[in-house]
């Protein structure tokens, strides 16, 4: 079979699971690939290692590392805007056909596309936050604030590789000066759940009230390794819900029964097609 006719045939048993009625759709990394934001786990991504809680909050060579790639790769990404599959899929929810988005993707890109029922598990890296008492600040406003502590460190690395997280690998960092709150001069730090800490209550409380919606679940761009979304995974499957994936790769559920539907592909050209297919 032709590629162009296996996708076809795919997008087929895809839109037949909105017979049922809405679906959940769970994203991944995956699906800001085409607006130029690196995945965590495609094919061909070299192994990293995230920073964790721990080393942020208590090491201050890994908060200079942070401060110093957050800033850098606001150059790289300064263009960044949702992606076609983003735009389809905000248009399938304004069209009644999901009950809502769950994400695990930080990058905003759902939010900035239309999607209006997000659930962001893992919080959104354009809110700084201090540590000792919650102040909230703007990411673009506290690096301004870097560039005033560290001028023309911004330029003089402007070169650097943008990773998945949106930051850039930034190596010669030991002068740099990390901001701090300044209502209390306490810790900064992204308002993003790090390795090492749990989703928020009420933000997974959200994303199982999108499922219990639903009448399918679609996962897309994700390999499913964190944690979070296979639970989610568990809660479709109690309900007995059939689910679909959509991935270029492996993921951890592929061989289960409930994944009635495999599509190895992008997220944005199978969204495009799926509403298409679906009239939206």
């Amino acid at each position: 079979m032709h590629e162009a006719d296996r996708l076809q045939s795919e997008i087929i048993s895809l839109s037949g699971l909105f017979e049922l009625g809405p679906a959940a759709l769970l994203t991944g990394a995956g699906v800001s690939t085409d607006s130029g934001i690196p995945d965590y786990r495609g094919a061909g991504t070299p192994p990293r290692t995230p920073m964790s809680i721990a080393q942020f909050t208590g090491d201050d060579a890994y908060r200079r590392r942070f401060w110093a790639g957050a800033r850098v790769g606001a150059l790289g990404l300064s263009g960044v805007q949702p992606n076609a599959g983003h735009r389809a899929i905000a248009t399938l929810e304004r069209d009644g056909r999901l009950s809502g988005v769950i994400t695990q993707n930080v990058d905003g890109l759902h939010a900035a596309a239309g999607t209006s029922n997000l659930a962001e598990l893992h919080g959104n890296g354009a809110t700084i936050r201090c540590v000792p008492e919650g102040h909230r600040f703007s990411r673009a406003e506290v690096l301004t604030w870097f560039d005033v502590a560290n001028p023309g460190f911004a330029d003089r690395n402007a070169g650097a590789k943008i990773t998945p997280d949106g930051d850039a690998d930034v190596s010669d960092t030991a002068g740099v000066r990390v901001p701090v709150c300044p209502a209390c001069g306490g810790m900064l730090r992204p308002d993003v759940v790090y390795f090492g800490e749990h989703v928020p209550v009420d933000v997974f409380a959200h994303a199982e009230r999108i499922v219990a919606a639903a009448s399918s679940l679609i996962v897309a761009g994700s390999s499913l390794a964190v944690n979070t979304g296979i639970r989610l995974v568990h809660r479709a499957e109690q309900r007995g819900l059939p689910i679909a994936v959509i991935n270029r790769g492996a993921t951890q559920i592929d061989q289960r029964d409930s994944v009635k539907v495999r599509i190895d592909g992008g997220a944005s050209e199978v969204f495009m097609a799926l509403t298409e297919r679906l009239g939206a």
